[in-house]
């Protein structure tokens, strides 16, 4: 359990802004392409956006709005999983919790106490209070909208973040890439439902890929699958874990990942990848 120094660190983070993706035009049908070579992704690469105004939104090629009242893990889930362009505001979402992970609601006091997940999700108000003051959000007030796209469109050129989704195994060597140079020991919490703090929260915040048990919500409304992580990354990472990802496979350490056994001598497949 964090202690209030490290929740007091994290309050702090929420003020920060997304940067948007400075340089050169990133092909993004060659990085898919080589994102799915490398991991045989089952999922759709998608990138979200923030948007100072509706209208601004409303202007990408071919955004579908929605026609009923969803879910951010609904919306998310049409360009992941149907290959749709979507944007929203808040009026599009549920309730609170969606909306404030993104910016698009305020992170008001009636939010912070928790009060509607107590009872429900936490035994007291002060657990309740407890969680929402430990998610990652985006600071309210520059923000009216949000967009997802698959990342293939170019739609959202460039995104402020890419979703990725892939087992655990997949997910490991997705890490492993970001690791292969410029070494980084990486830490990330688990806030347990409403983990999209944990994803995309923390990527927008924080400007660092962000890993997440998806949860309840994300399962139930947003169509991902039991044996599915979420690393949620600025785009600049991406490259990175790309070339990091063509190393290893190079030496030997590919996905899928091939069963040694567990009752064989060990000496021969450590000589080779250790």
């Amino acid at each position: 359990m964090a202690t209030n120094s490290e929740r007091g660190t994290q309050s702090e983070s929420t003020h920060e802004q997304p940067v948007h993706l400075a340089g050169a035009p990133i092909d993004w049908s060659k990085m898919v392409d080589d994102l799915n070579r490398l991991l045989r992704l089952r999922t759709t690469p998608i990138g979200m956006k923030l948007f100072s105004s509706k209208q601004e939104m409303e202007e990408i090629p071919k955004i579908r709005r929605p026609g009923s009242i969803h879910t951010t893990d609904q919306i998310v889930g049409m360009a992941s999983r149907l290959n749709w362009t979507v944007g929203i505001t808040n009026d599009d979402l549920v309730g609170a919790q969606c909306g404030a992970v993104i910016g698009l609601h305020p992170q008001d006091d009636k939010w912070l106490s928790g009060e509607h997940m107590a009872g429900v999700w936490f035994e007291t108000p002060d657990d309740s209070a407890r969680h929402q003051e430990a998610m990652h959000t985006v600071a309210y007030g520059t923000y009216e909208a949000m967009a997802v796209s698959p990342l293939v469109t170019g739609r959202l050129d460039p995104p402020d973040i890419c979703l990725i989704y892939a087992t655990p195994a997949q997910m490991i060597l997705l890490i492993n890439g970001l690791q292969w140079s410029g070494y980084k020991n990486f830490e990330w919490g688990c806030v347990g439902e409403s983990a999209c703090a944990d994803s995309w929260g923390r990527a927008l915040t924080l400007r660092e890929p962000s890993v997440s048990i998806p949860c309840f919500a994300e399962r139930r409304y947003g169509g991902v699958q039991d044996d599915e992580l979420l690393m949620a990354t600025p785009p600049e990472f991406l490259p990175k874990a790309i070339a990091g990802l063509e190393a290893l496979s190079g030496n030997g350490l590919r996905y899928p990942i091939p069963p040694y056994g567990i009752q064989t001598d060990a000496q021969a497949g450590l000589g080779a990848s250790y």
